[in-house]
């Protein structure tokens, strides 16, 4: 059997790290928007998840791939920090500057006045300073520090949390500009802790702007900018299109379902930068044997998530007793559907993470491109009449198109091949997983809880006997976890 490259193991142990504080604190505050939308109400909650999915568009502008990039060369390159990260630093705070200013005229221009542009505006100030955060966590990440940044990772949300049980406990003091006012606080809260540690940890962080140094990170950085603003868009203009296209309410309704969706794939989310970081600092031999283990990594967590909402789906919506009967069942529908994007995502998200992190960051660019033009098409086409469920079945047809460009990519541009057996084993527990539970459904009525319990344990000697996990793994991870 091949041995795991160096420092694979540990690798392993940062993810489960990573991995752990996010289960810690995502679910929390899932559980905690859930009630502020059933305290808000859905057309209010629509219209705040509408300005931030905007925002996210728009601040696309504010990194311009200069995060991806600085992680990329501070990984390859040891001197990176010191000499081009003050560029980089003052760069990207200019350009802050700029992003909100052009989200506030394009949401004057989306037609929104008044009142609502002041959201906009918090909203903005919130998520630029959440980007920032996630800029100067990339220098963790570059220089391989991946159990500090797992920390850092779940910060902000640990905090906002805390503020926003403050806003519950008080009466009436939940409203949609306190929400707000609550998201700038704990954003700007970890920029200040970031900045302390990046001086404790690296030295000053000083910025210093360079008009030809600049030119020539902007030039390196391009290719990641086009895919962080197309990534953007391919999946924030859903939200946005619906609230301006059907209601407010619909969007509420979408948002109850993409909500879960989200909390799901945060995990994807947690371990692809890890991935990204170790695949640009890879020899090429490392790269096929990562590319397995990233996509078993990512995968076998998902299935099960996947399996449950399926089946069990709409227990997740029992929060909601001011909503009628019809609303759960619409959020639930919109629910499952979503969920089979993360079950794409699931087996081919990791593609994207390894073409992007060794050259082929534009040929990728291309294929978000072409998602994004049928999405929108398919949205002005079927949002008017179907509303949240359009935008469910829209995502799921362009996550699918996406992901056939990332296989298309990897088979024909690189010399990795696609890892047909780990996908066919994949495929194999899902199928597997997904009878059992049909089977164990239709003999015994059992409560939620007990029946999850039973599937996860079935699904833990599914992943066993289909081989996608082996013990000699296992044995790594913990002697990671010891040390």
């Amino acid at each position: 059997m091949q041995r795991p490259a160096p420092g694979l193991s540990r690798f392993f142990g940062s993810i489960s790290l990573a991995v752990l504080l996010n289960l810690l604190v995502k679910p929390g505050w899932v559980v905690l928007e859930n009630l502020v939308q059933d305290r808000l109400g859905h057309a209010a909650f629509g219209l705040l998840a509408a300005l931030s999915s905007l925002t996210v568009v728009a601040l696309a502008l504010a990194d311009l791939g200069l995060t991806q990039s600085g992680i990329q060369r501070t990984a390859a390159e040891p001197d990176f920090f010191t000499e081009h990260f003050p560029t980089l630093h003052a760069l990207r705070g200019l350009l802050n500057v700029v992003a909100l200013a052009a989200l506030l005229a394009l949401g004057w221009a989306l037609g929104y006045r008044g009142a609502q542009l002041g959201l906009l505006a918090g909203i903005g100030g919130a998520l630029l300073l959440t980007q920032y955060g996630l800029f100067l966590r990339g220098v963790f990440q570059g220089r391989q520090h991946f159990r500090t940044d797992a920390v850092l990772s779940v910060l902000e949300k640990l905090v906002l949390l805390g503020a926003v049980l403050a806003l519950v406990a008080v009466p009436g003091a939940l409203r949609l500009p306190s929400y707000v006012g609550a998201r700038v606080a704990a954003a700007a809260f970890t920029i200040v802790l970031l900045y302390g540690l990046l001086r404790r940890f690296f030295g000053p962080v000083r910025a210093r702007l360079s008009r030809p140094a600049s030119r020539a990170l902007l030039r390196q950085s391009l290719p990641f900018a086009l895919i962080t603003v197309l990534y953007g868009l391919n999946e924030r203009i859903d939200m946005v299109m619906l609230e301006r296209l059907a209601s407010p309410r619909e969007a509420g309704y979408y948002a109850g379902a993409y909500r879960w969706m989200d909390a799901a794939m945060m995990y994807a989310w947690t371990v692809l930068p890890l991935f990204f970081a170790r695949f640009a600092g890879a020899r090429p031999a490392e790269l096929r044997q990562l590319l397995g283990l990233g996509q078993r990594v990512l995968a076998v967590p998902l299935l099960f998530v996947v399996a449950f909402v399926l089946f069990r789906g709409e227990v997740v919506f029992w929060q909601f007793s001011h909503s009628s009967g019809a609303e759960v069942a619409r959020m639930s529908s919109c629910l499952k559907i979503l969920f089979l994007n993360v079950l794409v995502h699931a087996f081919f998200a990791i593609y994207s993470t390894l073409l992007t992190s060794t050259g082929y960051a534009r040929a990728v660019s291309t294929v978000v491109a072409g998602s994004v033009l049928l999405n929108i098409g398919l949205n002005l086409w079927l949002m008017p009449r179907y509303g949240a469920l359009a935008a469910a079945w829209n995502t799921l047809v362009c996550v699918g198109f996406v992901s056939a460009g990332y296989v298309w990519l990897l088979a024909r541009r690189t010399a990795i091949p696609v890892p047909g057996r780990v996908l066919a084993r994949l495929l194999l527990a899902f199928g597997l997983l997904c009878g059992a539970w049909y089977v164990l459904r239709q003999g015994v009525y059992l409560s939620w809880y007990i029946e999850t319990g039973l599937m996860a344990a079935v699904f833990g000697l599914i992943v066993l006997g289909t081989g996608l996990i082996r013990q000699s793994e296992l044995k790594q991870l913990t002697m990671s976890n010891e040390r």
